[in-house]
């Protein structure tokens, strides 16, 4: 297992916290654990049951049911007022992993491929750390939740009363991010991550036999112009200042090579910063599909899904948590210039719901595990050890920083 290095030589020789640094193997081992038996999205069941088990153990309040798996651990010192949110996702991948790992996923088909064991296992070693040694004056809420991966647990979770239950006066998530040097921490205010909406298109004609295609109304025709059409969208009628995304990643058609199909299935993943943008993709996607079908004699049915909104970070929570991060590390740790991400995160429910912010710490360039520094959602990625007492540290400095005790 690699070690943090040091980032600054403003930052002590090792700048994990010494309580962080007593148990980091102990809490590598449970990340491990978490990696070799990944659980699906709503089906945390045991990771939900482990979590729950130590944040009992370390004296917290523990609530759960939240999203359905979902568990919140709160803190209560002092009689400051100030409430703060934590958050950690737990879910993991249908995918099959091929790192040869010892501790590889043991389920087939299930894999940890976007780091979540690392985030859960990183608050919670910041969640024994703050029980055993933690200076601070309010109420901190740890939320661990389930279902980031594209089923909306964070909205779950909001629905089923969140903020109502545990208001927060601001809130904070991170991700692991490879290819940035290890342990290094990105901020950025406004607009992070793009939203991410699904579109599925049915083109119908008329089937036929592959010999006489003018007795039919081929959808397949119709489905491929729509296509290239589909390309406009962003090229011209979206401002080129803008970002806007337009990716068609399957198509579903006939069976035979003679025969014409009744229908034809698309289906598009689109994504923006703006809300503006984002409503009028949907408004010229769905003109484009109906037009291009009807002139060629077919009917296309758009079913477009509102999934998440993009992720704004709340600027004055955004600055708060990059200074937390240049007091201790210094410039050396912290990433300057970080630009915004066309992927999507569920946190920007709770963003939307609560100021607060989002940002990334360097899961390492290269080879750093024996397969790979490759990107997440990847079957040879594995989250960096080697973050986890860092990143757990961070959390530690936040939280008796938004809570400090009253002089």
């Amino acid at each position: 297992m690699s070690t943090v290095p040091t980032l600054a030589a403003s930052a002590a020789a090792d700048p994990v916290a010494p309580g962080i640094r007593a148990i980091e193997s102990e809490m590598v081992a449970l990340r491990h654990h978490l990696h070799a038996h990944p659980e699906l999205a709503f089906e945390e069941l045991a990771t939900s049951d482990l979590v729950a088990e130590r944040l009992d153990e370390w004296g917290y309040e523990v609530h759960r049911g939240l999203g359905g798996t979902g568990v919140v651990g709160t803190l209560r010192r002092g009689a400051g007022g100030r409430r703060l949110g934590l958050r950690a996702d737990m879910d993991a991948l249908p995918i099959n992993e091929n790192t040869g790992l010892p501790y590889a996923s043991r389920h087939a088909g299930k894999m940890h491929a976007c780091g979540h064991d690392g985030h859960t296992a990183t608050l919670l070693a910041a969640a024994r750390h703050m029980a055993a040694e933690g200076v601070f004056d309010g109420t901190l809420n740890l939320i661990f939740q389930p279902a980031e991966e594209g089923l909306g647990g964070g909205r779950r979770m909001i629905e089923d009363g969140l903020f109502e239950l545990f208001p927060c006066d601001a809130i904070f998530a991170l991700h692991n991010m490879p290819g940035f040097p290890v342990g290094q921490f990105g901020f950025k205010a406004g607009s992070f991550m793009a939203s991410s909406d699904t579109v599925l298109i049915t083109v119908k004609g008329q089937g036929g036999h592959g010999s006489a295609p003018h007795q039919s109304r081929d959808p397949v025709v119709a489905a491929a112009t729509l296509i290239l059409a589909l390309q406009t969208v962003v090229a011209r009628n979206v401002d080129p200042r803008d970002m806007a995304v337009v990716s068609v990643g399957a198509i579903h058609a006939g069976d035979a090579p003679n025969v014409i199909p009744e229908s034809v299935a698309l289906k598009l993943s689109v994504r923006a910063y703006r809300p503006e943008v984002r409503a009028q993709l949907r408004e010229r996607i769905t003109e484009l599909a109906q037009a291009q079908a009807a002139a060629l004699g077919c009917v296309a049915e758009v079913d477009y899904h509102w999934r998440y909104p993009a992720l704004v970070n709340d600027p004055a929570s955004t600055e708060f948590a990059r200074q937390v991060a240049l007091d201790w590390l210094g410039p050396q740790g912290v990433m300057e210039n970080v630009q915004a991400l066309t992927g999507s995160e569920d946190f920007s429910f709770m963003l939307e719901r609560c100021p607060g912010s989002y940002f990334i710490v360097g899961n390492g360039v290269g080879d750093h595990h024996g397969s790979g520094g490759c990107m997440v959602h990847n079957p040879g990625y594995d989250f960096n050890d080697a973050i986890l007492p860092l990143a757990a540290t961070y959390w530690v400095r936040l939280a008796e920083r938004f809570l400090a005790t009253a002089a």
